[in-house]
């Protein structure tokens, strides 16, 4: 029987009424094993209203109770963090592995959130002018909203929704319909943990969904994680109907050897970096930029490994890689490879092909090295989103921090080197927003924030860290004259001695 996935709202289960449901595959057998329910408009507006009429209270309640659930939350966070790693396995594909990491990176922006108290200290000045103190202090917005993609379906939710609510908001999720059942999983945890009816909603579904929470009034703020395209009309709809909008888009990540570097060292980061989860996240290393002489060794060394990574179901412990999540986003990879040579490129290694014995349904590509890759071909344009790796040759630091910084994208960057001197012009002269120095991914830890530059990003927050609490709260400013005890009216004794 196919399982069916409905909505969360206001505490508890709700059956899709609108009669349309999306297929969840299997990505190692290509089976459908689930149905996903879409929200009509009428459903959206009912999470919205639960989530509003949760705010009324939940706006109100005392940081100790916020944190004091949080914490609960945790520790059932950590107690499941098997099955909903399990969860994430049988709808995205990746290997358990990869899904337990993604699940302890969720973890830090929850315990991040646990010490939300610290982030929204206000500020006192007093005596300002005499008898004059002017404080600032930070207040929730209300009905806040987040879309997030099929790559991480449980850490992204969580670098939004702990923060959103730790901060005093109610929030409505609309996780992608591909991968749905984390997302129903942490909801279940939160009402377990003790997180009142209506302060956190998930509701399913495609356009129709997203659209009107872009659009719905009662919505104050919207969070996004996804390409570029889809980010910018998330962007400019929303600010278009008076909301705060973060819109996180997509990347070409870039990856500077210079020819003192540890090629060992760089051969194993970029692999891993590369391949990792199929290359299916958005700080995945999708081009490395030889610099110099070192171009040869490097690819061979690139390549020896790449060729050792086992591919197979994400249940198999011995997996390194699983499948991409889609047979049509399987193809649309694999289109990127058939096409390179025509464009200009080497092609080293050439997954196209790959299939796994007993799973041959599934979505499966195997690892792809392009090498003297031209700036023009697709592979090095697109966001490919898969387990294709380019590498690009300059002759010089310069030749290569300027290939970088022409890129639309800026999400994260890397430089291999044991120069110091050249790691730290790097980090000031690249145009990224996340700089890894002989780190290959650096995604910040939680409380620092995570976000890019130029079309990796639309709004002017980041997620998560100061940012995130910032984008969830709006601030206020106080300014107070009180009189002075004793000139109290005649007749009334406040207990103060009458200087004049």
């Amino acid at each position: 029987m196919t399982k069916i996935v409905n909505h969360w709202i206001g505490g508890k289960t709700a059956e899709g009424a609108s009669g349309s449901y999306g297929p969840v595959t299997d990505p190692a057998t290509g089976e459908v094993t689930t149905k996903v329910a879409f929200a009509s408009v009428e459903e959206v507006d009912a999470a919205v209203a639960a989530a509003k009429d949760a705010f009324a209270t939940w706006g109100q309640s005392s940081l100790a109770q916020r944190t004091s659930i949080l914490f609960k939350f945790r520790a059932l966070l950590d107690e499941h963090r098997d099955e909903i790693a399990a969860l994430i396995t049988a709808e995205h594909g990746k290997v358990h592995s990869d899904a337990l990491g993604e699940v302890a990176r969720g973890l830090e922006i929850v315990d991040l959130a646990c010490g939300i108290s610290v982030q929204l200290k206000g500020e006192l000045s007093t005596q300002v002018a005499t008898g004059v103190d002017v404080a600032a202090i930070r207040q929730p917005l209300g009905v806040v909203a987040g879309i997030t993609p099929f790559n991480f379906p449980a850490m992204v939710p969580m670098w939004m929704f702990p923060l959103a609510i730790a901060c005093g908001n109610t929030f409505v999720l609309k996780p992608s319909e591909k991968d749905p059942s984390a997302a129903l999983k942490l909801a279940e945890l939160l009402a377990e943990a003790g997180l009142p009816d209506g302060v956190f909603n998930v509701v399913h579904g495609d356009k129709v969904a997203v659209d009107r929470l872009l659009e719905h009034p009662d919505v104050r703020a919207v969070s996004f994680v996804g390409s570029t395209p889809i980010a910018r009309y998330i962007h400019t709809t929303a600010s278009a109907h008076g909301k705060r909008v973060q819109a996180l888009g997509g990347a070409k990540n870039h990856m500077l050897v210079l020819p003192d570097a540890d090629l060992d060292a760089a051969a194993d980061a970029a692999v891993s970096a590369a391949y990792g989860s199929a290359g299916e996240r958005c700080m995945a290393i999708s081009a490395v930029v030889a610099v110099g002489s070192i171009g040869d060794e490097l690819v061979q060394k690139i390549r020896e490994r790449a060729e050792k990574i086992k591919i197979g179901p994400g249940t198999d412990p011995t997996s390194e890689m699983g499948p991409l999540i889609t047979k049509v986003h399987r193809d649309k990879v694999a289109s990127y490879v058939s096409g390179a040579a025509d464009e200009g490129a080497e092609v080293v290694l050439d997954g196209t092909g790959y299939t796994v014995d007993g799973h041959e349904n599934g979505h499966w590509i195997g690892i792809s090295l392009l090498d003297r890759v031209p700036v023009s071909a697709k592979a090095y344009q697109d966001e490919i989103f898969g387990p294709v790796l380019s590498v690009l040759r300059v002759d010089t630091y310069e030749d290569g921090v300027a290939l970088i910084n022409a890129s639309p994208y800026g999400n994260g960057t890397a430089i291999f080197t044991r120069d110091g001197g050249a790691a730290r012009r790097f980090q000031l002269e690249i145009e990224a927003g996340m700089v890894g120095v002989n780190v290959p991914i650096p995604v910040p830890v939680g409380y620092h924030s995570f976000g890019g530059w130029k079309d990796s990003l639309f709004g002017d927050h980041h997620i998560y860290g100061n940012d995130g609490t910032h984008f969830y709260t709006r601030g206020k400013v106080v300014t107070t004259r009180w009189p002075d005890p004793s000139d109290a009216p005649a007749g009334v004794d406040l207990g103060f001695p009458r200087n004049h």
